[in-house]
């Protein structure tokens, strides 16, 4: 019979002082090794030049000359002096609360269409996916201002229904829509999402709703979005943060300046122009700081919702 304390007895094998034995310690130096490559990125790419744009924030620096310390001076100028700072938060809100909605309802239509199988589905699947390999290029944007020009294709096309057209993206009026419209065109990676979340549903639930009566529109409405929600919430929060951070576009046919009149006056846009143009690059540095604290608790905001609306399929076993 087996003495129970020498069963029970831990393993044998010297141990460091720290009570680690040297087996361990090698295991752990080798993760630290393979590690090496990402742990060199965060603190060399990431978080050091972070910390040092929160020190130029409170600087007037402009590339040429030393930091210059001015404290929170650049912070106030922003929020009580500088009427084009809040210009640019006014149209990135205008264009991120309309071009996502529109591209996730394209996307998600689009979905819809295309989740069942059919002869050649795969090849539409494949061409309503290019445009989000190419929306955010730069040739992408100079096609796009080209398009809506005074002489450009949407014209032509307008003047064959005898419809007089205008140079979209040079009318403050419309130049902003015309950006929300090449937003919602990216629409490829959510629709790529929505559809392996509608091919996760099953099948038995279209068919018992179908059973009690329900027509396309309830079915989309009580068991399509629910069982959908947690796929939604996903892309709303991707789509969230990218709507905030475009760039490229706005930039591209602006040519710049985020005209006309400011109307594409984007805030990463302004933020460039601030730092590259007017070389503030201690005031840059505000305006990124105070765009990553709201894009936190916008993302926040938007995780904070979703126990309002996301349903999840383990919610009966909490």
């Amino acid at each position: 019979m087996v003495d129970t304390a020498e069963r029970q007895a831990p393993p044998t094998g010297p141990r460091t002082g720290a009570g680690v034995r040297p087996g361990r310690r090698k295991e752990a130096i080798a993760g630290y090794v393979f590690l090496s490559p990402w742990l060199l990125g965060l603190f060399g790419i990431t978080l050091l030049p972070m910390l040092y744009s929160l020190y130029l924030s409170f600087t007037d620096y402009d590339l040429l000359q030393d930091p210059e310390w001015v404290g929170a001076e650049n912070y106030v100028r922003m929020f009580t002096d500088d009427p084009r700072f809040w210009n640019s938060v006014g149209t990135t809100l205008l264009f991120a609360v309309t071009s996502v909605p529109l591209k996730l309802a394209v996307a998600l239509g689009v979905a819809l269409l295309l989740y069942r199988n059919r002869r050649g589905v795969g090849l539409y699947r494949s061409l309503y996916y290019v445009p989000s390999l190419l929306g955010g290029s730069v040739a992408i944007a100079i096609v796009w201002q080209t398009l809506f020009g005074g002489q450009g294709a949407i014209n032509g096309l307008l003047a064959v229904f005898g419809i007089t057209g205008r140079a979209w993206i040079n009318d403050p009026a419309f130049a902003l829509g015309t950006l929300v419209i090449l937003a919602a065109w990216q629409f490829g990676a959510p629709m790529v999402i929505f559809l392996a979340g509608l091919k996760q549903i099953p099948a038995e639930m279209f068919e018992a709703a179908a059973l009690d009566g329900a027509g396309r529109f309830t079915q989309f409405w009580h068991v399509t979005l629910p069982l959908l929600s947690p796929v939604l919430f996903f892309n709303v929060v991707l789509e969230t943060i990218a709507g905030f951070q475009g760039f490229t576009a706005a930039f591209v046919i602006s040519g710049g300046t985020g005209g006309p009149a400011d109307s594409t006056l984007l805030y990463t846009v302004y933020l460039y122009l601030r730092g590259f143009g007017d070389f503030q690059m201690g005031y840059a540095s505000a305006m990124a700081w105070v765009f990553l604290i709201a894009l936190g608790i916008i993302t926040a905001f938007v995780f904070r919702s979703g126990s309002l609306w996301v349903h999840y399929a383990d919610e009966g076993d909490r």
